[in-house]
């Protein structure tokens, strides 16, 4: 086969992330956006030093897997949510089985105790932050409100039904949306750097129902009536009838060329510009853009299986590691000594300490630096290690120093497993062994899935 040449077969398996796997002609071909078990037509998009990576054109017959009527209605051209037509058990055991899988690549089955997979509480409308960017679903066609059309960076999906956010939100949006369509307000185009509406924030607790949202737009209002068109959609929003209530509307001015979500000025509209959220017993304030769990009750489940594998921690000094706004310290400090967090976003820090002080925890410290420079001057040693690092992992050089410390014990959690076996690579060989492994679904309907892993000293290497 070469590069251009249609195939067809059937999904054999999905290796983490996405990669569904397809022989073909005797090649085997990666797909993304497919299930096991259907068969599919694509083409060869590229070959290259034996690798085959195919583009998914149509699917011929659908997978026994599959439920359709588990799908919403944006299902396959969202480019959010690719396992949505699964039901969530068969979620589940893809999860598992990947980063069963992965492990298997370094760490020896029957030398460790693999627990499965817990699920999350909530498998639909359990998100409570949601960025919708504003576009066209066509070029030049209407004004669009949702998520990036899969496979495409400029056009956007009106996510008016989607499933994994309370129906608040898809309400909010639709009105929104609507609103800004009627007074025929422009969207910013990427390229011309030309436009008014960026993103539009929304953010949902879930005990309290409080609901932040935060329109972005450029300070390009030259040909607007910006104060009573603003004016217009908070009134809006505040009419609508939702479950929850609003804990503030803001409007934040973004003019960076970069299609982020950030601010150069944050306004409030209405209220006030944060709300709480509740974890374990454990208050957190949140802010439009402060980091925080995407999933509440999930990251419970994925906080308490942590402490669990911690253990006894009693009078001892912990280090956690890539800290972000301090909740695994927090949860850790009533039992430990003390806790030291390690955080490089310094906005992060703040709301740790302040979050510290908001729960009466005065055992915290909190760090802003990056991990690899911070840990060569903290004068304290640590007698138990947390990291959850980024997405990337742990940089090589960081990974050393940490293993310098020569704690026995060490709980690695991770968001991305293909990150966490290259780093249990390194950690094995130098003395620690895996003990324990449990994986954590925060995200259903998606690709990605939370790890947690215990791991012991039993050398020195």
């Amino acid at each position: 086969m070469k590069k251009g040449d249609l195939f067809e077969g059937v999904v054999e398996r999905i290796d983490f992330p996405n990669k569904g796997i397809v022989t073909a002609e005797g090649e085997t071909i990666v797909v993304k956006n497919a299930i096991p078990g259907q068969r599919i037509q694509g083409v060869l998009s590229k070959k290259r030093k034996g690798k085959c990576e195919g583009r998914l054109l149509a699917v011929l017959e659908p997978s026994s897997l599959e439920s359709p009527e588990e799908a919403c209605c944006h299902s396959g051209i969202c480019g959010g949510c690719v396992y949505q037509g699964l039901p969530y058990e068969e979620q589940l055991k893809i999860k598992e089985t990947q980063v069963k899988s992965l492990l298997g690549t370094v760490v020896k089955e029957g030398t460790y105790e693999f627990q499965g997979i817990k699920a999350s509480p909530l498998s639909a409308g359990y998100r409570n932050k949601m960025e919708f960017s504003f576009g066209d679903e066509v070029k030049d066609g209407p004004l669009a409100l949702g998520m990036h059309k899969r496979g495409s960076f400029y056009d956007i999906v009106t996510t008016q039904h989607c499933q994994i956010v309370h129906e608040d939100f898809n309400k909010i949006l639709k009105a929104t949306r609507d609103y800004f369509a009627k007074e025929q307000i422009p969207f910013y185009k990427k390229l011309q750097h030309t436009g008014y509406l960026r993103h539009l924030l929304v953010r949902r607790a879930i005990k309290t129902g409080e609901i932040l949202v935060d329109l972005v737009t450029s300070t390009q209002r030259e040909c607007l009536e910006e104060q009573a068109l603003l004016e217009g959609w908070k009134e809006l929003l505040l009419s609508l009838d939702l479950e929850g209530n609003f804990a503030g509307i803001l409007h934040t001015e973004n003019d960076s060329l970069a299609d982020v979500v950030q601010s150069d000025a944050t306004h409030i509209l209405y209220g006030k510009d944060y709300f709480y959220e509740e974890l374990l017993g454990l208050r957190f304030r949140i802010s439009p853009f402060s980091f925080f769990q995407t999933n509440s009750l999930g990251a419970e489940v994925l906080y308490e299986t942590a402490r669990e594998y911690v253990g006894n921690i009693e009078g001892r000094v912990v280090f956690d590691l890539y800290s972000g706004t301090g909740t695994i310290a927090q949860i850790l400090a009533p039992v430990a000594r003390k806790v030291v967090g390690v955080e490089i976003v310094e906005e992060a820090v703040e709301a740790a300490r302040a979050n510290a002080d908001l729960n009466g925890l005065h055992n915290c410290q909190f760090i802003a630096g990056d991990v690899l420079k911070v840990i060569d001057s903290v004068t304290d040693k640590p007698d138990f290690i947390v990291v959850d690092p980024p997405r990337d992992g742990i940089h090589p050089k960081a990974l050393t120093k940490i293993i310098d410390f020569g704690v026995e014990n060490i709980v690695y959690i991770s968001c991305k497993p293909t990150s966490l076996v290259r780093d249990l690579a390194v950690f094995q060989e130098r003395g620690y062994e895996v003990k324990r492994v449990c994986c954590v679904d925060m995200f259903p309907g998606t690709a990605n899935v939370e790890t947690v892993c215990l791991l012991t000293r039993t050398s020195k290497a």
